[in-house]
């Protein structure tokens, strides 16, 4: 952050210092809404949420070392009081943003990938000069300023990642710091709910391009028409990119290993160059591609922006997270958040990680889809029911129309192996010799963020799985299959299934009693089982 007394911040936020504040006294740290991430120099800003309120902690975050707290009401501490804590952190981050001339802001926006082309895009820039971007998914009206105002006077690139909620969300942020390069990656279905339909929701995505100046760039995916189609909304000039012959930034032989790990030729105006993704999912292509494509108009050569997307690695957690465990299972965590594109590409990657080995997931219904929700969530159920698992276990409320989708599916896929006669019982292999029964594994616990994939063994009968409504719960013995003699198909894994069942019910009410324990009372949710 670029250094201001507090009078300055004070005037830039049209506030009034209050509580013994020294108006000489010079805030240098980070901006901060969390009082446990306060260092000396820092402003606190007390930010009143659903459950906790910022105020409260104001005494705490100066004996800490912080300098002042933005607030709203007096409090115990030298404070700057304005009406609106929210606006006054935008109005602080905008005033901070006009003062860096020569900084170049390139927002991302898109339903999903954002997170991961903005790590990308960062990377990118980083070859150029100093790049300020945001910590994870710091992308709405607090993460946006509280980004922007981490940027100093040696600045050159701010990567922005834009969210919307509803219409008129990214044109507030665009004000904040206005981009010179958008990018815009896909229109899908997260928010569907809010937004009413995708043509609302290219709508707010597009906000990004229209506020480009007459000498910015408007990056756009080549590959979707409702992204293509905001070229007309920006007079900026607009680039593509993608898969398609159109695109002037894009993707050309496009081959996946077995670790879903993505390479491909690198096709530009200039030039070509070979790229092998060290990502996880061949959905992180576009994410490449975009990145690349907004790198290369600022002039990196194609050579260098290869080099830099093959030594990629995740910056940002709980996406396509891939760890081998020592005893051989492998858990792949893509549980940030989700949306019915997003859990489709999961569901894509995880069958190439785990092809010829038994594989378990564990998800959750969608939120925010509003009339369509029953249908995608059953839609979701297919898919996780196609997917060739050994084990299903949706957590989590409204789970009965992922449960009665994956069920279908099973049951379709298992009628279709019957009628073919191609069915055979499971293999034990030498990780499970006989004789005797394969020993259990616990799997990973859900994330309580959203749904995730993990992933574990070798292949065994796909079985839609009972999963527990506890958050945190870990299931007690989940080898699933049909392990007696002459139990065939479907049947015999839905008999396994039932078992299991009243296995996790004990688990549940563990949960349940640790619950009351902690006074909890999320653990009490019931237990939903697919068959």
């Amino acid at each position: 952050m670029i250094p201001l007394p507090l009078a300055r911040i004070a005037e830039m936020t049209s506030g009034a210092l209050s509580g013994m504040a020294d108006p000489r006294a010079v805030v240098r740290g980070p901006v901060v809404i969390d009082s446990r991430a306060v260092e000396p120099g820092s402003l606190f800003v007390a930010i009143k949420g659903a459950r906790v309120d910022g105020h409260d902690f104001a005494a705490q975050a100066v004996r800490d070392g912080a300098v002042a707290v933005l607030a709203s009401r007096p409090v115990d501490a030298p404070a700057v009081i304005v009406p609106d804590v929210a606006a006054a952190l935008a109005e602080l981050a905008a005033a901070q943003a006009r003062t860096l001339p020569e900084v170049t802001v390139i927002g991302v926006t898109g339903s999903a990938g954002k997170t991961g082309t903005k790590d990308l895009l960062a990377r990118l820039t980083g070859r150029i000069g100093a790049t300020i971007a945001p910590v994870g998914s710091f992308n709405n009206e607090l993460g946006h300023p509280l980004t922007v105002l981490r940027a100093g006077l040696d600045t050159r690139f701010m990567v922005l990642e834009l969210a919307a909620r509803n219409i008129g969300h990214i044109k507030d942020l665009t004000r904040i710091a206005p981009p010179k390069i958008g990018v815009v990656l896909n229109v899908g279905t997260a928010h569907l709910g809010v937004f009413g339909g995708k043509e609302a929701i290219a709508k707010a995505k597009g906000e990004l391009v229209e506020a480009l100046p007459r000498d910015g760039v408007a990056v756009l995916n080549a590959d979707d028409p409702l992204v293509r189609g905001m070229a007309s909304r920006t007079e900026a000039r607009v680039t593509y990119f993608g898969q398609s012959e159109s695109a002037s930034v894009r993707a050309e032989g496009v081959v996946v290993d077995a670790r879903g790990r993505a390479s491909f030729t690198l096709r530009t105006p200039s030039g070509s160059a070979h790229v092998a993704l060290k990502l996880i999912g061949a959905h992180a292509v576009e994410n490449a591609l975009a990145a690349a494509a907004a790198a290369y108009e600022l002039g990196l050569p194609v050579a260098t922006i290869a080099e830099e997307l093959s030594a990629a690695t995740p910056r940002s957690r709980w996406r396509m997270e891939v760890t081998d465990r020592p005893d051989g299972v492998t858990v792949v965590n893509d549980a940030y958040n989700a949306n019915p594109d997003s859990m489709r590409a999961a569901f894509q990657t995880f069958d190439v990680i785990g092809r010829g080995r038994r594989r378990f997931a564990v998800i959750a219904a969608l939120r925010e889809l509003g009339e369509e929700s029953g249908a995608l969530n059953t839609e979701l159920g297919r898919m996780a029911g196609a997917a060739g698992l050994a084990g299903l276990i949706v957590a989590g409320p409204d789970a009965e129309p992922v449960l009665q989708g994956a069920r279908a599916a099973a049951m379709e896929t298992a009628a279709a192996m019957e009628s073919q006669n191609t069915f055979q019982p499971p293999r034990h292999t030498p990780r499970h010799p006989r004789p005797g029964p394969p020993r259990p594994r616990a799997l990973p616990s859900p994330a309580p963020q959203g749904p995730g994939v993990p992933a574990s063994g070798p292949q065994a009968p796909q079985v839609a799985g009972p999963g527990p409504q506890v958050p945190g719960a870990v299931p007690v013995s989940p080898v699933p299959g049909p392990h007696g003699q002459g139990v065939p198909g479907w049947q015999g894994a839905a008999r396994g299934a039932a078992a299991r069942a009243a296995r996790w019910v004990r688990a549940a009410d563990d949960g349940r009693a640790r619950g009351r324990r902690r006074g909890g009372g999320a653990a009490a949710r019931r237990v939903a089982a697919a068959w």
